[in-house]
């Protein structure tokens, strides 16, 4: 039987690696906790919902602004396979940041099949942008912007960096301070053969423009590259390996394994201002 993918033969043997709700016995703990924690955040933090950074009204971010002006800023970019979820159900990224006087920036974005994964990959790097132009109006430090992202976020995440920002923005080469991709995807190709497919709607042209593990350029921007132990050991093979194509191209990376976490609360760490994804954060806009 031909491979589709490296030694997959199957979609069952795909979705076994790729099908991350199925890889914990209960999918709806992990639901619920960002939801109740999310909205417990929006209660307690101050915060401007739904701020426009594009024309469609998909295109918005939620921003939680420190107390003190000047602030370094953490822009997140939730998962879900490009498919499901919001910017709402992940303001519990701020609490973590916000405590370490962060000025934390939730993106929303188009979700397949409504668009394409292209079109979802021009949305977070014009949310990027919009944020570097526009934080100091909310209290941030546009030249103290870290980026992150989780699971599909991370691979949004390793595309913004690859990003030509001065010729097609008019930013600097290297914009950001940081970034950290948590349980992230870099080579989309699997997905192409996995039962969300259909929603998807990969091909060879989307799979060539955005799988960043082949798109590495030489970035100034150190990177955090972070996954949990007991998650499909796909993210720990994916993340090393873009971990080493970031190094290789002459770039800074770090990796962390975060032991007895899945794919869900591997980015619990967010919500904990000493957890080591925050400090690795702090560190990295500190003078």
């Amino acid at each position: 039987m031909p491979t589709l993918y490296r030694d997959f033969k199957t979609q069952d043997e795909i979705d076994a690696q790729y099908d991350v709700e199925k890889s914990v016995p209960d999918f709806m703990i992990y639901a619920k906790h960002y939801v109740a924690e999310s909205e417990h955040v929006r209660q307690r933090l101050p915060a401007h919902l739904d701020v426009p950074y594009g024309p469609t009204l998909d295109e918005t971010v939620d921003i939680f602004p420190a107390a003190q002006a000047g602030a370094p800023v953490f822009v997140f970019i939730h998962g879900g396979a490009w498919r499901i979820l919001s910017s709402k159900e992940f303001s519990t990224v701020a609490s973590g940041l916000c405590a370490r006087g962060f000025t934390t920036v939730v993106v929303n974005y188009s979700l397949c099949p409504k668009v394409s994964i292209d079109e979802i990959t021009r949305q977070s790097r014009a949310a990027v942008a919009w944020v570097i132009r526009n934080i100091g109006r909310f209290g941030g430090d546009p030249k103290r912007v870290v980026l992150g992202g989780h699971s599909a976020g991370g691979h949004l995440t390793a595309m913004c960096l690859q990003t030509d920002w001065e010729h097609e923005y008019g930013l600097p080469r290297d914009p950001l301070a940081g970034a950290v991709m948590v349980s992230g995807v870099f080579e989309i190709e699997p997905f192409r053969w996995s039962s969300i497919q259909p929603m998807l709607q990969i091909d060879d042209g989307v799979i060539r423009r955005n799988s960043p593990q082949h798109r590495v350029r030489a970035c100034a921007t150190p990177v955090l590259i972070s996954w949990g132990s007991d998650e499909p050991s796909e993210f720990a093979r994916q993340s090393q390996d873009f971990a080493r194509e970031w190094t290789q191209a002459g770039n800074q990376a770090q990796t962390l394994m975060q032991d007895g976490r899945n794919h869900f609360d591997a980015i619990y760490g967010f919500e904990d201002p000493n957890h080591p994804l925050t400090e690795w954060i702090a560190n990295v806009v500190t003078p």
